[in-house]
């Protein structure tokens, strides 16, 4: 008999291969170790119909029973199946066991076949010597945004959209107390002793003289709502009441 394509299928690949029907169970199994990477000992092997039936190639001699005496048909599946416990299958998907090559920065540096050396000869990105710093176009958009809000000491303003924490900006610049901080923040001393601070901020004070009260919150200009908005009165929502 001629060889049969079949597809190999397995929890680990799936490839097409062609069998020979004068092989034996046992032989067709020794086969397909290098395929899947399951030892013979521990295969099930189906063959899957067109018709979705799921025949099981095995026998009780494994190494006198022929392919033949299965209906084997062109281009039909071969499940191959793994009865190892999970506890002992192989992890062919992690890569923890693996050594890694990583090239020295300082080498990639060298190349002159690379990403980093076109971009340099290019001047794009960091290479090019008229773009702002990430950092002063961070520095920008804050001022930006401090001016296009009408950010200003002394006037008015909410913070976060919270209608009940009302306040004065005191203060409008850099808090360097604050770790990782580039641009400007904003000092807003609130009506209400809601606060994180009494307007001072790791030992140096920005607004105030010290108070036990905490009215303070340092704030960024994009959560800072300019506009007239008056003192809260407790004593006229009791009129109400």
């Amino acid at each position: 008999m001629a060889d049969v394509p079949l597809y190999v299928v397995s929890e680990y690949s799936s490839a097409e291969r062609r069998i020979t029907p004068s092989w034996t169970i046992w032989q067709l199994k020794t086969k397909m170790e290098s395929i899947t990477g399951i030892p013979p000992s521990c295969q099930r092997v189906f063959l899957k119909t067109s018709t979705n039936q799921n025949i099981p190639i095995e026998a009780q001699d494994e190494e006198a029973v022929y392919l033949q005496n299965f209906p084997l048909s062109p281009y039909a599946e071969l499940h191959i199946v793994d009865t190892r416990p999970a506890s002992v299958k192989p992890n062919f998907s992690s890569t923890a066991g693996v050594d890694k090559f990583v090239l020295p920065v300082d080498e990639y540096a060298k190349k002159t076949d690379s990403v980093l050396a076109w971009k340099k000869d290019q001047k794009l990105g960091r290479f090019d010597p008229n773009a702002p710093s990430h950092e002063q176009a961070k520095i920008a958009a804050n001022a930006q945004e401090i001016e296009a809000r009408g950010i200003v000491v002394g006037k008015r303003c909410r913070v976060g959209g919270n209608d009940t924490r009302r306040g004065e900006i005191k203060y409008v610049g850099e808090v360097k107390e604050i770790p990782g901080s580039v641009g400007a923040w904003v000092g807003v001393e609130l009506d209400e002793p809601v606060g994180k601070n009494d307007g001072s901020i790791g030992g140096t004070r920005y607004w105030g003289e010290g108070s036990e009260v905490k009215r303070g919150v340092f704030v960024r200009p994009e959560r800072v709502e300019v506009g007239d908005w008056p003192v809260m009165d407790d004593l006229e929502d009791m009129e109400e009441i």
